[in-house]
């Protein structure tokens, strides 16, 4: 019987992100991101989606078309073919939302075993947002400077007293597991986080998104914009094109999106109202309705609008 032979498959390496492994990019006052290991790159996504272990077209815009049109049609599986490991300190508040994730391998610092890292997110004066009246979830503007800046001096006094009290727990030979309990969310932990690439492109979807909460959006960006954008360029680009700065439209959406082109006013008008848009107050003003506030964002971005 003839011997198989097979062609040798040698390691893939990114020279953009080998020149960035282990640095750390600062992110807030004392948070940080940085890459301590991954694999696969562009090419990995191209072999597994054409299921060859060669190395797939020579191309380079066939690649690049291959990988638009699995963006695209969100065939997912192919970039899980490539995974990338950090190394990250988040505020804990911060890394509750982070760790929503499930889709990643974590180890976290043990705050039962190690003594609590001795840094706090802070805020500086001109940073206190101000809680937004339309989402509940979310912020609109800032304070005024000098009232932030009495909140900084709180925060400062507080943080100080919260380590002071931690301490004096520790010293006086309080278990770590109980003398932790009244650290403030503000506390940075840190943490190792292992993800594929389709599941942290959805990570970084979510909170690339100008409604996410700043403090994650900064760690989101920071990934995305040095990190990814530098280890799968192609795929950065597609994930701009067709996720970043895309938006969904749904069936009614589309159906009113068309009669506001013919300006066939009265037909939108009567979608709008089967979507329950149009619900009044006893003021007769429009009752908020965060799918129709939404949909005139869309709108704005088409230099269309609503006819109301």
């Amino acid at each position: 019987m003839e011997e198989r032979k097979f062609e040798k498959i040698e390691s893939i390496k990114v020279e953009g992100l080998d020149e960035i492994l282990g640095i750390p990019f600062m992110v807030l006052n004392d948070g940080f991101v940085r890459v301590v290991d991954y694999m696969g790159s562009d090419q990995s996504i191209v072999q597994a989606a054409r299921v060859s272990y060669g190395k797939g077209t020579k191309q380079v815009n066939q690649d690049r078309g291959l990988i638009r049109y699995l963006m695209r049609h969100r065939h997912t599986t192919p970039f899980e073919m490539c995974e990338i490991k950090f190394h990250v300190r988040v505020p804990m508040d911060c890394w509750r939302q982070w760790i929503r994730h499930r889709t990643a391998n974590v180890n976290e610092y043990s705050t039962r075993y190690s003594l609590a890292i001795d840094a706090a997110q802070t805020t500086e004066p001109d940073q206190w947002r101000v809680q937004s009246k339309s989402n509940m979830q979310g912020s609109e503007g800032v304070l005024n400077n000098q009232i932030g800046l009495d909140f900084s001096k709180e925060e400062e006094k507080l943080h100080d007293l919260s380590r002071d009290i931690y301490n004096k727990r520790i010293g006086a030979g309080i278990a770590r597991e109980q003398a932790r309990k009244d650290l403030p969310l503000s506390t940075y932990t840190e943490a190792y986080w292992k993800i594929d690439l389709h599941n942290l492109l959805h990570f970084l979807e979510l909170r690339m998104d100008s409604h996410a909460q700043l403090e994650i959006r900064k760690y989101s960006e920071t990934i995305g914009y040095e990190i990814v954008k530098r280890w799968v360029p192609i795929v950065w680009e597609a994930f701009e094109d067709y996720r970043l700065k895309s938006f969904q439209i749904s069936g009614p959406e589309l159906e009113i999106i068309k009669h506001i082109n013919k300006s066939d006013f009265d037909s939108v008008e009567l979608l709008a109202e089967g979507l329950g848009w149009l619900e009044k107050r006893a003021d007769g003003s429009l009752k908020q309705n965060l799918e129709r506030i939404e949909f005139e964002e869309k709108l704005s971005r088409l230099n269309l609008k609503l006819p109301w």
